[in-house]
């Protein structure tokens, strides 16, 4: 029967502590409502702290990767990924541009290879022997075209894909450059500070440093 009687006093207990926190929280409150009202009055308006969170755009870990890969498969594309429609063009022009040079040094390289090559086993009817529309073109001359158009097609070739390294790196970069916060929110500001300590009941004032970002 104590046993009861115990159980049943503890049960009122914790029903009194329950309504009695729950009026303190109405209290506290109506009283920090009641103080916000009297500064409102004297023009002095105090912010919520989630009003200072304004929507932030969505951050996607793998975007740089995705750009970066796709400007390996087809030149231009992670500009496109990116939205920067403009970068496709030149990206396309430069690569484009270095592989057309290299394909033309190539082919004249391959022409005096061809002649100096001819000349060096005794023939004569190559297209540089001066017969035709071309003058003639000695064996050192030959030798000297050959390396000359040789170096110069190895010099585009490393050009070549250096334009495709760097439409790859410039995908890469731009995607991650997208993600940074840049806006105008990017602040330093001072605003009133208003808290209310529920444990002494009183209201505390202040002025309250905000870093935006």
């Amino acid at each position: 029967m104590r046993s009861y009687l115990s159980l049943f006093s503890t049960l009122l207990l914790f029903i009194n502590f329950s309504f009695s926190q729950e009026e303190q929280d109405s209290i506290a409150k109506i009283e920090i409502d009641s103080v916000k009202g009297d500064l409102a009055k004297k023009g002095v308006v105090f912010k919520d702290s989630v009003s200072f969170k304004k929507a932030k755009k969505e951050f996607n870990p793998l975007a740089p990767s995705k750009a970066a890969f796709y400007s390996a498969i087809l030149p231009g594309a992670g500009q496109i990924y990116n939205k920067r429609y403009w970068k496709a063009p030149i990206a396309w022009g430069l690569i484009g541009g270095s592989a057309y040079m290299y394909s033309w040094n190539n082919d004249q390289y391959q022409r005096f290879r061809t002649a100096f090559i001819r000349r060096q086993a005794g023939f004569t009817d190559d297209e540089f022997n001066g017969e035709g529309t071309l003058p003639l073109f000695d064996v050192d001359r030959l030798e000297n075209q050959q390396e000359r158009f040789q170096n110069d097609r190895d010099l585009w070739l490393v050009a070549a894909i250096g334009m495709y390294v760097l439409n790859i790196v410039d995908a890469n970069v731009d995607a991650h450059l997208k993600q940074f916060n840049i806006d105008d929110d990017l602040s330093i500001d001072f605003e009133p500070y208003f808290d209310f300590n529920q444990i002494t009941n009183s209201p505390n004032y202040g002025m309250a440093l905000i870093i935006k970002f």
